[in-house]
């Protein structure tokens, strides 16, 4: 049997309404610690809603979110310790990779600017790029996208299409990394793709949401 310790993430009775429209409907889900668990659903299902609602970013209508222990708007704001992609990476336009990256890791402060290089590199961007956010392809932006969600080693990564943008090469190498810091780190990982391939290659559980019902697959 599963303790409640053992899980990263348990979401109880989760109801979210928005001018009278149901976007969630009644969601209970839960991720064990060092699990990659997979979403997937069509546009508008209501997958990147249950992600900024785990994020803490959006509050729900009724029921709960524990992350680690916390209730999420009750013991804390936001998770501790998580990295996310949620929809479109927003960055400072008119600055580089790595200025950006410098500057979302001055709100925490904990880690230097070795550990912010190390992220670029691993995504493959070059830190010493001076080339402004606005010149990026959408493929680096979703790298940078990437560097951000684990700069500061998460326990926790809320990724919702993270392969997007990318090419093949690009996907092959972002796989690669999730399956390392899963396995090397014990990192949880919630993801929510529209490639069944890479749902299948990485998650050790997969849920399917249509119209804001969650049911595994």
């Amino acid at each position: 049997m599963i303790k409640v310790m053992d899980k990263a993430i348990i979401i109880t009775n989760l109801t979210k309404i928005i001018k009278g429209k149901c976007i969630l409907k009644n969601i209970n889900l839960s991720v064990e610690k060092g699990k990659i668990c997979g979403i997937v659903g069509r546009n508008g299902s209501g997958k990147s809603m249950l992600f900024k609602i785990i994020s803490g970013l959006v509050y729900p209508s009724e029921g709960r979110v524990e992350v680690f222990g916390d209730v999420i708007g009750k013991d804390v704001s936001f998770p501790k310790d998580f990295g996310a992609i949620i929809e479109h990476p927003g960055f400072l336009p008119q600055y580089s990779g790595y200025k950006n990256l410098k500057l979302l890791a001055s709100i925490k402060n904990i880690i230097n600017d070795d550990e912010i290089k190390n992220a670029m590199t691993i995504v493959g961007l070059d830190y010493n790029d001076k080339k402004p956010i606005k010149k990026y392809s959408l493929g680096m932006k979703q790298r940078l996208g990437i560097a951000q969600a684990i700069m500061e080693k998460p326990k926790l990564l809320i990724l919702d299409e993270p392969m997007n943008g990318l090419d093949k090469q690009g996907v092959e190498s972002v796989r690669e990394l999730l399956k390392s810091l899963n396995a090397e780190n014990n990192v949880t990982i919630l993801m929510a793709s529209h490639n069944s391939e890479d749902i299948n290659l990485l998650c050790d559980e997969v849920y399917e949401i249509d119209n804001g019902i969650l049911s595994k697959l």
